[in-house]
């Protein structure tokens, strides 16, 4: 039974204790109220987004985290936003940070580590077949669940390959100083995935040893360090393990371990059996299904990440400010009988020209013209699931909402 003291999201997710805080957002404990499982909810705020430019890497982190499906990964359930707020509701992962737990527990052993390690680089595997780049993987955005498996968050640094400019390579400076790769600190370019590669090493690193690879007390020693490659493996590991790390952290991009190399290597599949290393790597085959990106078969169900994704008039705008032209809202039915009542609205008004437009049965829509031809009002119906529809209708103007209100009033959902 839900508590009466508790505050409530919308109406759908109870919000409990703070579990952490940063320059930018708040993570607290939630519940799902329909079905009393526990979710993380992060909450931005908006104005502190806006006057700090990150705007673009919420929208981003969004976009990225709809497409990661993967049990290394944490989900993202959802996004809400209110009127100052906007909400991530992810998984929840009860064990907390890995920076924690070798924090508390100091170094693991190599046998420990390497579960750890093949479950990061299942991970970030993943990730590059879908070409996306995490670029501040670091021991506190890897979680561990209750389970003892490794999930990665926080994906608000990521950039796609679409990003790269016209050289190929990312130029954006990004990541965490400790965890920095040597080609980003020369500012001459750099490729996405050799980032992750290098971050990878300093996370191996930091689990087997209790310590960072690169560290000084002052920040221009320690890059000295890291584009030197000057670091030392603790005397415990064993030859395998420092020369994989040495591969790893390799400062030469063009030599550096690939993550096909890293399947392969001697320490990472030490007592790994054919069908495990199979399942690890399935990732990484270019034959591996890949998502839709513009196309979605007919009979196929949409989730509200796959409708911001397609549709060229739904963006993430609404999240970050107001937009009054613009009415979205859920109608149950099937998508052409929603359309063909609210082409009878319009049509009850002689004046307006009513034109049918459709798009590989993703979407089915109206084009409403006023006397002069001029585009007034558009209106498009997504297919949901197999009883509901999503419909949206933009107003391009102050009369055409007065005209239109009325249609969207009589229409039964």
């Amino acid at each position: 039974m839900m508590s009466a003291t508790k505050k409530m999201l919308f109406g759908k997710y109870e919000i409990g204790k703070l579990l952490g805080c940063g320059a930018f957002a708040k993570v607290y404990h939630g519940r799902d109220v329909s079905n009393g499982k526990s979710v993380a909810i992060k909450c931005f705020n908006k104005n502190k987004i806006q006057d700090s430019n990150l705007t673009s890497n919420i929208k981003t982190e969004i976009s990225i985290m709809r497409r990661l499906r993967h049990q290394n990964i944490v989900r993202l359930f959802e996004v809400l936003a209110s009127r100052n707020k906007i909400y991530f509701v992810i998984e929840f992962v009860k064990g907390g940070e890995l920076f924690t737990r070798i924090e508390k527990t100091g170094r693991v052993t190599e046998n420990v580590a390497r579960g750890y390690f093949r479950q990061l680089i299942s991970a970030v595997g993943y990730c590059h077949s879908r070409g996306v780049f995490h670029r501040d993987l670091k021991p506190e955005n890897v979680l561990i669940d209750d389970k003892g498996d490794l999930k990665i968050t926080d994906f608000g640094l990521s950039a796609v390959k679409g990003q790269v400019r016209k050289d190929g390579m990312f130029h954006t400076w990004c990541g965490t100083p400790a965890y920095v790769a040597p080609e980003i600190l020369r500012k001459r370019g750099y490729d996405g995935a050799m980032v992750d590669i290098w971050s990878c090493g300093i996370i191996l690193f930091v689990i087997i040893a209790g310590y960072l690879p690169f560290n000084d007390s002052n920040l221009i020693g320690m890059y000295k360090k890291i584009c030197n490659g000057t670091y030392r493996c603790p005397k415990w590991a064993s030859p395998e393990l420092k020369h994989l790390i040495s591969r790893l952290l390799d400062t030469n991009t063009d030599t550096r371990i690939s993550i096909d190399e890293i399947l392969n290597d001697p320490w990472f599949v030490k007592d790994l059996g054919k069908e495990e290393l199979e399942k690890l790597s399935r990732f990484h085959s270019r034959v591996e299904k890949m998502e839709k990106k513009v196309e979605i078969d007919v009979s196929e169900e949409m989730n509200a990440f796959d409708i911001i994704a397609l549709s060229t008039g739904f963006s993430l705008s609404g999240l970050f400010e107001p937009d009054p032209t613009q009415e979205r809202f859920i109608c149950s039915g099937q998508a052409d009988s929603v359309l063909q009542q609210l082409e009878d609205e319009w049509m009850k008004e002689r004046s307006m020209d009513v034109e049918r437009r459709q798009r590989d049965g993703v979407w089915t829509g109206l084009n409403i013209r006023g006397r002069t031809g001029k585009l007034s009002s558009t209106v498009v119906v997504y297919r949901l699931n197999r009883e509901m529809v999503v419909v949206e209708v933009v107003f391009y103007d102050d009369e055409s909402k007065a005209r239109g209100r009325p249609a969207l009033s009589n229409l039964r959902c």
